[in-house]
């Protein structure tokens, strides 16, 4: 008996043994149903003596065959969890409800919701928007922003709702020709994202904002460095509205990538500007400048080379002094960017380390109040719009972020579900099964490139219909108008705070006046202490160095 239970995880591999043998001798006698199980349980006794030799899996070795169900549940779990067990207020990282938000809007579809709300409104985090007793009603919803500045040539209206970055690469040429498709149809932007232009990007014909990153794809020499040549014949294609320079993005600011050899296609290598057969690094940092003014002059280098596109830089908020020495760098050199995108560390559409997604850069709302209030602070908020990205898929969503300082916003995942996501979380496999973010040619077929592009151009559209409704709800004429008073935040169970004390505008030009508000000493300290010539601290707060008096930290 002892021996039975001490060795009963055998019991798998000791069945499917003698169901082999037992078909075997039967086969002869019965038929082809005995020889087809034959084969089966055979395959399972190989497998399972295979498990038990092999050294890489303990689990498979102690229960052969039976141990391979932990692998498969194991990979379907994301599967399970999201159609089974998921809560529709879970948000891992999209919720159920806002995913079926977006595939409502895109296919057309009743969005409407009965019976209440299912959100927990007397819980710590809830937010809601003030309306007004004479709301007004707004039928225009082409809303737009004008950007560019005095050195713009050829400023560009851009809609209050754009496809955030996505490089051809990270996604399909059918997802990206869909994604620009839909764009064009429905009049608004997409950020081409660090992999440069694509085939697909100009067969879909849409408005592009071409991104520049520390890889400089689409603009660079064989060595990798900056080349004004290439830039300028890239800029110059009409279909590029903007430029963007990528400082760092949410899902992993500070780090490079590699994409290597083996998953460079031809057609990415075309896109990309890159050789095939050879690793291609996209480095942590620009080689181009390294300083705040070296940067600044870079953006000018950009406008002039684009004909007087609009150009401006993307960043996750990280040490807040640097970004201090950015605004310090505008001021000596009097080159402004014509817009700043604020990306959120909640943001992300490929892959990126753990540690990186969950720990590393500032979330988009706090992000995004911190530039708001810098820029007001020296006196340059009118003359540079700024962007927004970070999980914004509804009117309320982009709502909040124009009241936080937003002039528009970008969203990524909210138009990868238009295209049809699920949130599979394989985005970084190349087995994405709806054939979005992966490069294998039979599962990228999934894509019906007209389908899903008016599904795109759809969501796009009823979006805007929905912050038209919003907003009139508020008693506004244009979204742009709401200020963080419009919104109220639970703080607590039992007590909630008016928009302005949560996420406060702070006064006209303090940074650059000559008084000091000692309520924002901390605004001050840090301002002091950031440099135009560099990014690096002329000293550490509470540290060994010489400190102002109510330094904080950087």
């Amino acid at each position: 008996m002892n021996f039975l239970v001490q060795y009963q995880r055998y019991a798998v591999l000791a069945g499917v043994t003698i169901l082999a043998i037992v078909s075997v001798i039967c086969a002869p006698f019965f038929g082809a149903w005995f020889w087809l199980s034959a084969v089966i349980f055979g395959a399972l006794t190989l497998l399972g003596w295979h498990d038990i030799r092999q050294n890489k899996h303990s689990i498979l070795r102690n229960y052969p065959v039976s141990g391979h169900i932990r692998f498969i549940l194991e990979n379907f779990r994301p599967e399970i969890r999201q159609y089974m067990i998921e809560g529709d207020q879970e948000k891992l990282p999209f919720s159920r409800q806002d995913r079926g938000l977006v595939y409502q809007r895109a296919k057309g579809v009743e969005d409407k919701r009965p019976f209440g709300t299912i959100e927990d409104v007397y819980s710590s985090g809830y937010a809601w928007l003030t309306h007004s007793v004479t709301p007004t009603i707004i039928t225009g919803t082409d809303f737009r922003v004008r950007v560019g500045g005095p050195a713009c040539k050829q400023p560009y209206d851009a809609s209050l709702y754009n496809i955030s970055a996505m490089s051809f690469g990270a996604l399909s040429g059918n997802a990206i020709l869909a994604l620009n498709s839909g764009a064009k149809k429905g009049g608004f932007a997409h950020d081409t994202g660090e992999g440069s232009i694509s085939r697909y990007h100009r067969q879909g014909g849409g408005d592009l904002i071409y991104q520049v990153a520390s890889g400089y794809f689409g603009c660079r020499n064989e060595d990798g460095s900056f080349s004004p040549e290439r830039f300028a014949q890239t800029a110059a294609d009409p279909q590029v509205k903007m430029i963007e320079v990528k400082l760092s993005q949410g899902a992993k600011p500070g780090h490079g990538g590699l994409l290597p050899a083996a998953k460079i296609t031809e057609e990415i290598a075309e896109a990309r500007g890159i050789p095939m057969g050879i690793d291609c690094v996209s480095p942590a940092a620009h080689s181009t400048f390294s300083t705040p003014v070296g940067l600044m002059e870079f953006i000018g280098k950009l406008r002039d080379l684009s004909g007087g596109k609009p150009v401006g830089f993307k960043l996750c908020i990280g040490h807040r002094r640097e970004f201090m020495c950015i605004i310090k760098a505008i001021l000596k050199t009097g080159i402004l960017p014509d817009f700043i995108v604020v990306d959120g560390k909640e943001g992300g559409t490929g892959a990126a380390p753990v540690e990186f997604a969950n720990r590393v850069g500032m979330p988009m709302h706090e992000g995004l109040t911190f530039v708001h209030n810098a820029l007001r602070g020296a006196g340059l908020r009118d003359q540079i719009k700024i962007g927004a990205a970070g999980k914004i898929v509804s009117a309320f969503d982009i709502a909040q972020t124009f009241a936080l300082g937003a002039d528009w916003c970008n969203a990524a995942r909210g138009f990868m579900f238009a295209l049809g996501c699920i949130q599979a979380q394989s985005c970084h496999t190349n087995k994405c099964p709806v054939g979005i973010a992966t490069q294998d040619p039979a599962r990228q077929r999934a894509i019906d490139v007209g389908d899903k592009s008016d599904r795109v151009a759809r969501f796009h559209r009823n979006t805007l219909h929905a912050l038209a409704e919003i907003t009139g709800a508020a008693g506004l004429q244009d979204p742009r108008d709401f200020m963080p008073y419009h919104f109220m935040f639970r703080q607590k169970d039992n007590e909630f705070l008016d928009g302005n004390e949560v996420y406060p505008y702070l006064p006209e030009g303090f940074l650059v006046s000559d008084a000091e508000i000692p309520a924002l000493s901390d605004w001050h300290s840090r301002w002091d202490r950031a440099s135009a010539e560099t990014f690096a601290p002329s000293e550490i707060p509470f540290g060994p160095f010489k400190r102002r008096e109510m330094a904080h930290s950087t």
